[in-house]
């Protein structure tokens, strides 16, 4: 059964940094391209960052570019979001995801591209 287990969510103050890590089962992020989504009470879950399978390409949303940074580690299986320069309007449950096909040559935004999902995990950034 695939699973992907988000983890290092919290509370941090605006500048502040964090690492979110999705830990895969059943699936490898060498064959599937992985992205991490966000979303916030009343919209819609949003786009964040994306990566080839394998890591050899990336590609993030306008607001994160520069402060957020999406990796890949082959041998443990797990897709990290590292998250610095934090600011409030970054605050939402943040979903990790897994293409539904392998091999996919190209790191789409599109939500209905992934197929398997995280439970997600709170970021919260306070003032």
């Amino acid at each position: 059964q695939v699973q992907l287990v988000e983890s290092g969510g919290g509370l941090v103050q605006a500048g502040g940094s964090l690492r979110l890590s999705c830990a895969a089962s059943e699936l490898s992020f060498s064959m599937r391209n992985g992205a991490w989504f966000r979303q916030v009470p009343g919209k819609d879950r949003e786009f964040v960052a994306g990566i080839k399978w394998g890591g050899g390409s990336t590609l993030y949303t306008d607001s994160v570019k520069g402060r957020f940074t999406i990796s890949i580690s082959n041998a443990k299986n797990t897709m990290y979001l590292e998250l610095s320069s934090l600011e409030p309007e970054d605050t939402a449950v943040y979903y990790c995801a897994a293409d539904q096909a392998r091999w996919n040559s190209g790191i789409t935004p599109t939500l209905s591209a992934y197929g398997y999902w995280g439970q997600g995990t709170q970021v919260t950034v306070s003032s």
